[in-house]
């Protein structure tokens, strides 16, 4: 799978998971995850190839404890590091 689709599906993710998303040309400064008046945003720095920027969002679904009971494709979950649960 190419890697802005899999950025996409990451977004998407993060998405359904309640974080807004802000692309913003940081020039390499700072991005990733905050919070700002209780809601979770994820700044994507436009400087960063696709790949950086995805590595941005996947460092913070990482680290959401909600990923856990999110809905992923077999790429995503696979990325993650997430293994299936058993039905």
């Amino acid at each position: 799978m190419h890697t802005l689709d899999l950025l996409d599906q990451a977004i998407a993710t993060a998405k359904d998971l309640g974080y807004q998303i802000r692309r913003e040309w940081l020039e390499g400064q700072s991005g990733g995850v905050c919070e700002i008046a209780g809601q979770r945003w994820i700044f994507l720095d436009l400087s960063l190839s696709s790949l950086e920027q995805l590595d941005q969002v996947l460092e913070a679904l990482r680290t959401d404890p909600a990923l856990e009971q999110a809905p992923l494709s077999p790429q995503m979950s696979q990325i993650l590091g997430r293994t299936r649960r058993a039905a």
